[in-house]
């Protein structure tokens, strides 16, 4: 049998593992950042009726420009950020992966590297080495927030074509401040020019307001986001980002031909005309999320600050051990590989009782 070290594929990718969360068949399923909640019927029903619109033309190519998608979504930003945002200044793909990988394409590639803030998404290291960015990890304070001075130090030194800020950060949930990622893009003008990439995933679940409005005056800035989490949609796979109409420009140098299919198109406009039914659900997950974190400092863990709709807590010595005793109590959380920590997702009040249930009958054996 032939096996992956016996292909010709690049050095770079030999040894690295493919992104992923095991999906396992228990009663509670708390690993994966997913909204628990279901998309209301009245919206599944406009989804049908939008896609059957769709269905009539599948003969034809979609919307190569995706200009109605967009404009919506330049909408909902200017709606919910209070910062103007037109079609021109954003762009949509097949999930903020997509998204990433075009700005990677773009403004990475040989010869190039990115910074990032570990621990932070594995995506961003992983769809680095996918299109030859050299990939540079870069530091964290004690409590998982950005080493400032640090960071900049290693701008500086290593000169990143492209840099990552995520906030809320996956899988630490915290959150940055505005006056560190102006200092931070600051710095990598000065050792660039480079463009700053702040991934806004989780934003809605936030307590502290977008970056969005940071986009004014700042043409290497791009703010990317999902309609995984909020919308409830991580079916759909729907990303998109907001920056300089030049940088929109850019991406298209890369794009697939057609690339956002007429369906996904017409479902993503669907879910934007319910945002309020949808966003509802969020204030929901930030009071169970907020739930979550009271409880477990109540059972005397630690749990990192969390602006997300997850929490990271621990600290254990045998991180493994805790998730494995978690699991058979029929709840999965995540292991992210954050050394003495583990993550959970907020579900609905029912899964999160579940989950604290399990926490203090393990909690019992350490």
């Amino acid at each position: 049998m032939t096996n992956i070290d016996d292909l010709p594929i690049r050095d770079e990718l030999r040894g690295q593992s493919p992104y992923g969360a095991p999906q396992l068949d228990v009663p509670v399923q708390l690993n994966t950042n997913e909204n628990p909640y279901s998309l209301p019927e009245p919206l599944v029903a406009r989804i049908a009726e939008r896609v059957a619109e769709a269905a009539r033309n599948l003969n034809r190519y979609p919307d190569r420009d995706a200009v109605e998608l967009r404009t919506g979504l330049a909408d909902y930003l200017t709606r919910t950020t209070g910062h103007a945002v037109t079609k021109d200044q954003v762009w949509a793909a097949n999930g903020s992966n997509e998204i990433l990988q075009q700005l990677l394409q773009t403004f990475g590639g040989p010869g190039r590297s990115a910074l990032g803030f570990e621990p932070s998404y594995s995506m961003h290291a992983l769809i680095s080495r996918g299109t030859g960015t050299t990939w540079i990890s870069g530091p964290r304070n004690e409590d998982f927030t950005v080493d400032l001075e640090a960071a900049k130090a290693a701008i500086a030194e290593q000169k990143p074509n492209v840099v990552f800020i995520c906030s809320p950060n996956n899988p630490t949930g915290t959150a940055v401040e505005a006056d560190v990622v102006i200092a931070l893009y600051e710095a990598a003008q000065a050792a660039g020019p480079s463009l700053v990439i702040v991934d806004e995933a989780y934003v809605e679940f936030s307590h502290r307001a977008s970056l969005l409005p940071m986009l004014e005056g700042r043409p290497n800035l791009v703010v990317s986001r999902t309609m995984s989490k909020a919308f409830g949609a991580a079916g759909l796979r729907l990303g998109y980002l907001a920056a300089d109409p030049a940088v929109v420009d850019a991406v298209q140098l890369v794009r697939l031909p057609y690339h956002l299919s007429a369906v996904t198109q017409a479902t993503a406009l669907a879910c934007l005309e319910y945002t309020d039914t949808l966003l509802g659900y969020v204030e929901r997950l930030k009071a169970e999320r907020d739930r979550l974190v009271d409880a477990l400092r109540g059972l005397g863990l630690e749990v990192t600050d969390s602006d997300s709709n997850f929490v990271q807590f621990g600290r254990f010595a045998d991180t493994h051990a805790v998730w494995q005793a978690i699991l058979d109590q029929g709840v999965l959380v995540r292991d992210n590989g954050v050394p003495g920590w583990l993550r959970v997702t907020a579900g609905t009040p029912a899964e999160n009782d579940a989950f604290l249930d399990a926490v203090r009958t393990v909690s019992k054996e350490l």
